[in-house]
């Protein structure tokens, strides 16, 4: 028997399923170290399953690799989009799989394996990964130029909404004997990820006939509680790593129903706009060099110390000649007519915030798509039939993302009744713990 082995087969169990909610997602972090510290959750090799409409898997920037090490510190630097990488350096991930619905396309699908390290460097957790997602942030390095390296193994999974089919359906037969596609989409069916899916739901599937003509790209799944119907319901290539049984985090983001791109309402069209302008990464092609990929994540390191040191001097003071004298570098033309237009709107531009929206447009914006009651409803259905084939997770954390705006505020808390009471119904009672401050929240 390994060390690990052992590890595992003293681990402590609840006695309910804990459940933390929390509002910014970062939070879940110290509860998930808490489980590990109470041997609840091995020290290593834990699996993730992370539902969200956001990857969260970038690093920060200029954070020393050791810093994962004093987790005091560690919890101070983490925000929103960068918690669950320095866990995987730590050792605590080796298995994350990404499940994002169809209006996210962030990252490529499918499996990725790469390693995680530290940069000799610059002593910084870097990746060796060429993903798009990866290489648009400047985190990409040689293989050869990281030590102290784990291996992650990605997954990114697209999850499609199950349609409810009614009972006095007059072909509801015919809906119950088709096959729902729950888990990785090719070509054939993964969104286009330039295609504006705000309006009219998730699209229609081309080959879906007679009464079935509703159920939006998927098969349905009858509304009774059938053997028949619930046989239907397959999660297709769910990794074989999730089904030992050592348990695993189960994590979920409110804002994978429901999502807002907040910078969308803080920027008029035309600033927005600029902004992807500025910042835009023009993907590379494929079967590029070593040395080509490090080229393209230096010159984008550069451009993005360019941009963050013009709107860190335009804080000091955005006068025409320190405008002027910015704008003259390469491709920086289209600050000028950003700058008037943020000034003629507000008294004091937040040049701050104007960079932290521009990071958001490199090579593809941030999803947006307020969903219906409907589709809410259709997504609960397709995560409680995922999870309903996978063995019960060890903890479960969620975050609401509602006061950044990510999910809508007026959706939020019906959202979080949803998912409990959907938990619920796959676990038995719950162990809910509300971490965040709201005037009203469910129970």
């Amino acid at each position: 028997m390994t060390d690990c082995d052992g590890e595992r087969a003293r681990l402590r169990r609840y006695a309910e399923l804990p459940v933390w909610v929390v509002e910014d997602h970062q939070e879940v972090l110290p509860f998930i170290y808490r489980a590990i510290g109470s041997k609840h959750l091995p020290a290593k090799d834990i699996s993730f399953l992370h539902f969200d409409s956001h990857p969260d898997l970038l690093i920060p920037v200029n954070m020393p690799a050791d810093t994962v090490f004093d987790k005091e510190t560690l919890f101070e630097e983490l925000s929103i989009e960068n918690w669950i990488m320095p866990a995987v350096y730590a050792g605590h991930f080796s298995h994350v799989v990404w499940l994002h619905p169809t209006w996210a396309q962030q990252m490529r699908e499918g499996k990725h394996h790469f390693l995680v390290g530290k940069d000799t460097s610059t002593t910084t957790i870097r990746v060796t990964s060429t993903d798009h997602y990866f290489l648009s942030d400047g985190l990409y390095v040689p293989e050869d130029q990281l030590e102290n390296q784990k291996p992650l193994r990605l997954d990114v999974i697209m999850m499609k909404p199950n349609k409810l089919c009614s009972k006095q359906e007059e072909n509801a037969a015919v809906c119950s004997a088709k096959k729902p596609k729950l888990a990785l989409g090719g070509a054939e069916n993964t969104a286009s990820g330039t295609r504006d899916s705000s309006a009219d739901g998730l699209g229609k599937d081309p080959g879906t006939r007679g009464s079935c003509q509703s159920c939006l790209e998927l098969s349905c799944v009858c509304s009774s509680e059938s053997q028949a119907c619930q046989n239907t319901v397959s999660t297709g290539e769910v990794p074989e790593i999730l089904k030992k049984g050592d348990g695993f985090v189960l994590d979920i983001d409110l804002d994978f129903f429901s999502v807002k791109n907040p910078f969308k309402e803080m920027f008029t069209q035309e600033e927005y706009k600029i902004l992807q302008e500025l910042y835009n990464f023009k993907r590379p092609g494929a079967n590029l060099s070593e040395e080509d990929l490090v080229d393209i994540v230096d010159t984008r390191i550069h451009q993005l110390e360019d941009l963050e040191a013009t709107f860190a001097d335009l804080c000091d003071g955005d006068d025409e000649e320190t405008v002027q004298r910015w704008a003259s570098n390469p491709g920086m033309g289209s600050l000028v007519p950003l700058v008037q237009s943020l000034k003629k709107r507000m008294e004091v531009p937040d040049y701050e915030m104007v960079h932290q929206a521009g990071l958001t447009c490199d090579y593809s914006e941030l999803p947006h798509h307020v969903s219906t009651e409907q589709e809410i409803e259709y997504l609960i259905q397709s995560v409680h039939y995922f999870l309903k084939n996978l063995p019960k997770p060890t903890l479960v954390t969620i975050a609401r993302s509602s006061l950044d705006d990510y999910c809508p505020s007026e959706q939020v808390d019906s959202i979080q009744e949803k998912v409990l009471s959907m938990l619920r119904s796959l676990y038995g009672s719950l162990d809910v713990h509300l971490q965040y401050s709201a005037g009203s929240s469910p129970s």
